[in-house]
């Protein structure tokens, strides 16, 4: 069905460019997140810079909102998708078959292309809920994130390495982009969500009626939680820069993070992948100056934080570019 609707895409473009019925336009998908978060515009400056070179690659590259890293794995290793972005750690879990693949086993068809920025795991919690710390979680209203997304299980990892389970909160599963106008309207305490700053939801959420302050993710509980899981580490939140309402007295608060990467199938055509890792990295100053989160990207650390195999495709450019000397040698196969 899918490649039934991009054929009829594909011929109704080529009409409308002026293209014989023989040529080849090839149709891409890549799914992001919710179009509040980073995942959504870091997928449309990928298909902003894919799309100028119409004429010389023939890709046509669209982006998807979706429910986030579990989805967008998923959906790559189907073939819904071609491309999706999705977090270190969950691509770690997928690539060795835990958590939500655990019964799958290793998804093994999965291939990473390159990371983008880093994304902070953030408490986000109302002044009047006395919530300060994440041991305050106690006995307080959290939204930990709706199934299917990263943020999910972050948020549970926060709690276990805290000592806190499901059952010392009052947990809600809802979407970021509902978060906010939860917790102004008194419905929720605090709510998790893992996303590259700064972001929409959470001035969203800082700007409203009721107070509310970033909460700091730190601690030994910390330092035990990154010697557990190698895909964290600690990340920094300029609060006063980029949440000037919030209620936080500290210009900035610590915590720890994962990055987002971008992932596709071993089936995706070479060609293609080569055409969209060429363009993001041979043009990466214009494409920084996308969003904000992307203002700290090097070739360098857009390779790090990968756990499956590199695409072919991509591989191909990396050699070409000499940038090969960042890859471990476990990603090249």
């Amino acid at each position: 069905m899918r490649k039934l609707v991009y054929g009829l895409l594909a011929f109704v473009f080529m009409l409308t460019l002026g293209f014989s019925a023989n040529a080849k336009v090839t149709f891409v998908t890549i799914g992001t997140g919710g179009v509040t978060g980073v995942y959504y515009p870091a997928g449309g400056a990928i298909s902003k810079m894919v799309n100028a070179k119409f004429k010389q690659y023939h890709i046509k590259m669209t982006v998807e909102s979706t429910g986030g890293s579990v989805y967008n794995i998923n959906a790559v290793l189907s073939g819904d998708l071609d491309f999706g972005i999705c977090q270190s750690d969950r691509q770690y879990e997928a690539w060795y078959g835990l958590a939500e693949w655990k019964k799958k086993g290793p998804q093994k068809n999965l291939r990473s292309v390159f990371t983008l920025h880093p994304e902070s795991i953030t408490l986000v919690a109302s002044v009047n809920s006395g919530i300060k710390s994440v041991y305050d979680l106690k006995g307080k209203r959290v939204n930990l994130g709706n199934p299917g997304s990263g943020q999910l299980q972050n948020s549970k990892d926060i709690l276990k390495a805290f000592g806190i389970s499901l059952k010392d909160i009052k947990p809600e599963y809802v979407k970021a982009v509902e978060a906010p106008g939860l917790l102004q309207d008194g419905r929720i305490d605090a709510f998790f969500y893992t996303v590259g700053h700064p972001n929409g939801n959470i001035k969203e959420a800082t700007s409203g009626r009721i107070k509310v302050r970033i909460v700091p993710i730190t601690g030994k509980p910390v330092e035990k939680l990154l010697k557990e899981h190698p895909y964290y580490a600690k990340a920094e939140i300029p609060v006063k820069k980029f949440y000037p309402m919030a209620a936080n007295e500290k210009p900035v608060i610590w915590t720890v993070g994962v990055k987002a990467t971008v992932v596709t199938s071993k089936n995706e055509p070479d060609n293609v992948v080569y055409a969209i890792t060429k363009e993001v990295f041979d043009h990466l100053d214009t494409f920084k100056k996308l969003h904000p989160a992307f203002s700290i990207l090097t070739k360098k650390n857009m390779l790090e934080g990968l756990t499956a195999p590199i695409h072919p495709g991509a591989l191909k450019y990396y050699k070409e570019s000499g940038l090969i000397k960042y890859i471990p040698k476990n990603l090249i196969k």
